[in-house]
């Protein structure tokens, strides 16, 4: 049925709007009568959002163009005016006793894909069909520069003044989070939503603001960023009960253009990942800037600099050499409002506050948003709070390369679900903590092996797989072959199966293999280490690592783990360690382990504009895995 044939009169909206302003509290208690509508006085045009029933009893408040009374625009008017699509789902009215008070959702959406409602199935947990079934209640909206929140030009035609800074801003903790915040803390005074119980879940860009509100908690951050209490308008204090990140980053801005500096044996300091500038993830950078260009609005280059996604990209993508001063300017823009890891490291000046309980889910396969970034924001978590409760889930799932086999995806459902009836719902037992992990297996259609749960990450890798090679080899700047580069790109190749030729690649690459795997083999369950001394010779020097398992008998080779490190100009020689991505992988009899270290990865990271050599002697590999010996 569609909205025209479901449209009341203008008259006999009067009624419930008003029952609904009489009845609404300030402290998220439920209401005396049936919640017809949301957000009343809240919209462009001031009118209520009504909440229509389906069939299976399911209530669905949708606020966009068009879709209010003779045709109003009922799009959410956030807390500086920018005009949102909203879509808020209930649980079927009560046969008797009270509405409202219900635990809320907030689903966020993936970078270029707001929500189409509540069977909309485009993240790995339940749909707000589902959640409203269960008795929650689902926020969602189509983020700031997407959709009909401005990402359109007929969607900005309508209120060019209210959208004029309605542009995508990258998760800034200033306004995607405090969208959510404000919209939420509206429901609670309307009663719709209980104080106590807010959960955060999303995919990708819908997992950063995830994370950023999780890690926010309890706490706003205003334009001039500065941090505040939480409140409703009415003054009810607001806290996240529990967030369900999948997908995402820890930190935006080194997930994109990474250094290498991190490592899963100790903290990372936030300057450690500013400095020396990382290496672009060109294709993936290229990837998600096109897909904003389409279906998104960015500010005008050089209009915002808060905002300057155009600038940056340009920025980034014109490579070597930066300049220092507007790198550190970016990076800094970046990590103080777009960072939930520097913000739970009290970077900046912040207060440190224990997040929210937090299950974190991620790709071994996923070249966007690896497993590194849980696994660091994981580790301190950890260090600042021993019995904080979170739960890490890492799988063959997630943005490309992965393969997001059906079960897989099933048992995040499951997990997500799991952990929000029982810190947000407050019903069901507690659920499984600790890390656990899923190894990638090939060809795709076979199961994953595991899961493999233990307390720690370190407990799930007892054992150790180490080899040494003494002799020195050459990295340069022109090495490698094209057509490897290609099959393995994430964006133009293939996924965690796609094989290459085993050959090795040529002059130019540095290349060590392991023993040919005997009996029962052994399964890496963690992130190969490489320690070895460098010398340095040319500019802007990096190393494309990869880890591929070569099969002598077909002569490919499969990708199985991969990282780039940046050589400091400052400090280009001597003893150095960065470790690949962390991954789970059977190395099974007669197969071949082998590290590449590479000068030139495209199209996966951009080509240094610098020509170099890197002699690479004493080198060390470790290779952590889940079997003790």
């Amino acid at each position: 049925m569609d909205e025209t044939t479901r449209r009341p009169a203008r008259a006999a909206l009067l009624l419930p709007t008003l029952i609904l302003l009489l009845n609404a509290c300030s402290d998220g208690t439920q209401l005396a009568g049936p919640i017809t509508g949301v957000l009343a006085g809240r919209t462009m045009s001031g009118e209520q959002i009504r909440c229509l029933a389906d069939v299976d009893g399911v209530r669905v408040c949708h606020g966009d163009l068009n879709v209010g009374t003779d045709g109003a625009d009922v799009r959410f008017q956030t807390f500086d005016g920018v005009p949102l699509a909203v879509w808020i789902t209930l649980p079927a009215a009560p046969t008797s006793g009270a509405d409202g008070g219900y635990p809320l959702v907030v689903q966020s959406h993936g970078w270029g894909a707001p929500p189409s409602g509540a069977d909309d199935a485009q993240y790995g947990g339940p749909t707000a069909r589902q959640w409203a079934q269960d008795g929650y209640a689902v926020l969602q909206f189509a983020a700031r520069g997407w959709g009909s929140s401005c990402g359109t030009a007929d969607s900005r035609a309508v209120n060019p003044t209210a959208c004029a800074k309605g542009y995508i801003r990258l998760d800034d903790f200033r306004y995607e989070a405090r969208d959510v915040q404000h919209a939420v803390g509206l429901l609670v005074d309307e009663g719709v939503a209980d104080p106590a119980r807010i959960g955060v879940t999303g995919e990708s860009y819908g997992a950063g603001v995830s994370l950023a509100l999780a890690t926010l908690k309890n706490r706003i951050m205003n334009p001039d960023g500065s941090l505040a209490p939480w409140t409703t308008p009415d003054g009810t204090p607001l806290t996240i009960a529990a967030a369900a990140p999948f997908a995402g980053w820890s930190d935006l801005g080194y997930a994109l253009r990474p250094n290498g500096r991190t490592l899963d044996t100790e903290l990372t300091s936030v300057d450690a990942d500013l400095v020396p500038a990382g290496v672009q993830k060109q294709s993936i950078n290229a990837g998600l800037y096109a897909a904003g260009l389409l279906f998104g609005y960015y500010a005008p280059a050089g209009a915002d600099p808060d905002a300057d996604v155009a600038s940056w990209f340009a920025y980034v993508s014109a490579g070597e050499p930066y300049d220092p001063i507007e790198d550190q300017r970016i990076s800094e823009q970046f990590a103080r409002f777009r960072s939930p890891y520097s913000l739970l490291a009290g970077a900046y000046g912040f207060d440190q506050v224990a997040p929210a309980p937090l299950f974190l889910a991620n790709g071994f396969t996923d070249d966007v948003f690896p497993a590194d970034e849980v696994l660091r924001f994981h580790d301190r978590v950890r260090a600042l709070y021993p019995s904080h409760p979170i739960a890490v889930l890492l799988f063959d799932v997630g943005h490309q390369r992965s393969n997001s086999k059906p079960a897989d995806v099933t048992l995040l459902r499951a997990r997500i679900r799991e952990f929000f009836d029982h810190y947000v719902k407050g019903t069901g037992p507690e659920p499984t903590m600790g890390v656990t992990a899923l190894t990638q297996t090939c060809p795709s259609s076979a199961p994953s092996a595991g899961p493999f749960v233990a307390d720690t990450w370190t407990a799930l890798h007892p054992g150790e797989v180490r080899y040494g090679d003494a002799p020195a080899q050459t990295i340069l700047s022109a090495g490698g072959d094209p057509a490897v580069a290609a099959a393995f790109d994430p964006v133009s190749g293939g996924l965690a199966c796609t094989t290459a030729p085993g050959a090795v690649e040529g002059p130019g690459v540095a290349t060590y293999e392991l023993p040919v795997v005997t009996g029962s083999g052994y399964t890496l369950l963690g992130a190969p280490t490489v320690t070895a001394d460098l010398e340095v010779t040319g500019a802007f020097a990096y190393v494309a690592a990869r880890l591929v398992d070569v099969d002598p008998q077909a002569n490919t080779k499969t990708l199985i783990a991969r990282g780039l490190y940046r050589i400091d100009p400052a400090a280009p020689n001597g003893r150095q360690t960065f470790q690949l991505h962390a991954n789970g992988w059977h190395f099974a009899a007669g197969h071949i382990p082998r590290l590449e270290l590479l000068g030139r990865d495209a199209p996966y990271a951009r080509p240094s504009n610098g020509t170099f050599a890197i002699t690479v002697s004493n080198l060390e590999l470790r290779l952590p895995v889940r079997e003790a010996s």
